[in-house]
């Protein structure tokens, strides 16, 4: 006999364990996409041979491209109120997206002009990163949106948050354990043509989990609430002025380009460092696997920690711990051996636990921002916040790559000698690292700490005031079409 699903207070299924696990995939599916993105430096300077100066530029422009589109299609989604969908505009939107991002991440990485003019790569660069960009806003854009409609319980959001993050290290780990085996040689080197294949299986593999997603996915907040009779025309110049004046947003949003800039600057030198430091960089995702574990081991704790401190401040501790751990990264005597690779693993976990606890809650902090918007502004723009959230961590995902290929080939770093660069550019890099680090740590802190507003008592007086409107909103439709019936 079939279980009879238990039903809440508007007749929609209760929140529980599928909700998690289908928004999880959902960000399992982002991830299959998004977590290339950290080869691409390597793939086009050492294996395609581009200039490291000439794709810092392009990347810039193409991240400025990628910045400008996610508001873009944010305001679309918003101002798309006449249309019905089955399952709604969100999830709808998701499907599109998925669709296309099932072969664009492999665009980014086509081997087959390797020896082709300058001109030809870029060309090829910028179309094949437009493509993947252009679905993946689609795609990722209503999906971070839908946190505040799944639930708009704090402690649903805390899971919902906690659980993106398991998607997210679940679909990031994967490829950082497994990439540095299969794509770089015995000589430390990458092997362009194996990215490409990959890129095309990891695309299949998101597809999957967004079908999943969209079809285990239940909405309970209404997408487009009206809290007064006369509802003003979208106008998303007044939607952006609004997400300035947004404290929480604007703090959620400092931290995430800081730990953007940092830890996506960071990346590319991680390599570097794994090729030519440590002279072995198959074993750097394994590295990176070990860092996940106080991320592990905290997401359980989320709801519970949250129910009983407050989202910001966990995460401002955290952002304490990260700090904490750069410093010492930094002048710990991290040598070219097993030791300094043991320092560094140990420097990692305490950074990637300050990390973790902020990363957990996130996307949470990001639905209360896109709540504190209606609070305070009278209106529901769920598309043009976490759009514009989204905008300024693109520029710093941009920014920050393209600024440490700057600074590394002002320290000596060489496309042409690939995973073999000099000692002294080498170790360059193992201090370049901890300071890209120590850079995000402190940006997390200022966005976290003296910026972001909603602590634990000013976040559940929002959510009661909010509850109210809500019914008195309901209440005053019904009135109306009973009048008009």
């Amino acid at each position: 006999m079939k279980k009879r699903k238990e039903l809440d207070a508007n007749g929609k299924p209760k929140f529980g364990m599928r909700d998690c696990l289908a928004y999880a995939a959902g960000d399992f599916g982002c991830n299959m996409s998004f977590a290339l993105k950290g080869t691409m430096a390597i793939f086009w300077t050492q294996f395609m041979r581009m200039d490291s100066l000439l794709y810092a530029a392009l990347l810039i422009v193409v991240q400025i491209w990628d910045a400008i589109n996610d508001p873009l299609i944010g305001s679309i989604i918003d101002n798309d109120k006449r249309r019905k969908y089955k399952r709604g505009k969100f999830l709808a939107y998701i499907w599109f997206g998925s669709i296309g991002l099932l072969v664009a991440g492999a665009l980014c990485f086509v081997p087959f002009v390797k020896n082709s003019a300058e001109i030809a790569k870029a060309l090829v660069f910028v179309g094949g990163y437009i493509l993947w960009d252009a679905f993946y806003t689609i795609a990722n854009v209503p999906y971070g949106s839908l946190l505040s409609l799944i639930s708009n319980e704090p402690a649903d959001r805390a899971s919902l948050s906690a659980w993106r993050s398991v998607g997210s290290m679940i679909g990031n780990m994967v490829p950082m354990v497994l990439l540095p085996m299969l794509i770089y040689d015995a000589n430390n080197n990458i092997m362009g043509e194996r990215v490409f294949v990959i890129a095309l299986i990891m695309g299949v593999a998101g597809f999957l989990a967004f079908q999943f997603m969209i079809r285990n996915t239940t909405i309970r907040v209404d997408e487009n609430i009206t809290v007064s009779e006369k509802q003003e025309k979208f106008n998303v110049i007044k939607a952006m002025g609004n997400f300035m004046k947004n404290r929480p947003a604007v703090g959620a949003t400092l931290a995430a380009m800081g730990m953007f800039i940092g830890m996506q600057a960071a990346t590319t030198a991680v390599t570097v460092m794994f090729q030519s430091y440590f002279k072995n960089v198959g074993i750097s995702g394994l590295v990176t696997m070990f860092s996940m574990i106080p991320i592990v081991a905290f997401t359980p704790l989320a709801r519970k920690l949250v129910v009983k401190y407050g989202k910001k401040e966990l995460s401002v501790f955290g952002t304490i711990c990260s700090l904490v751990a750069c410093v010492i990264m930094l002048v710990a005597p991290i040598t070219p051996d097993g030791k300094g690779i043991l320092i560094y693993i140990l420097c990692q976990l305490i950074y990637a636990l300050g990390t973790g606890i902020y990363s957990t809650v996130s996307w949470s902090m990001m639905g209360d921002a896109i709540d504190y918007n209606e609070w305070k502004f009278g209106t529901r723009e769920e598309g043009t916040v976490y759009s514009l959230h989204s905008f300024f961590r693109k520029l710093a995902q941009g920014i920050g790559p393209s600024l440490a290929l700057v600074i590394m080939v002002a320290l000596g770093y060489s496309e042409i000698n690939a995973g073999n660069q000099l000692f002294s550019v080498a170790l360059n890099m193992r201090y370049l690292v901890a300071a890209l680090y120590l850079f995000a740590a402190v940006m997390q802190f200022v966005g976290l700490g003296l910026v972001y507003n909603l602590d634990k008592k000013k976040l559940e007086v929002m959510t009661k005031e909010l509850n109210e409107r809500h019914a008195q909103a309901g209440a005053l439709a019904q009135t109306n079409d009973e009048n008009k019936a």
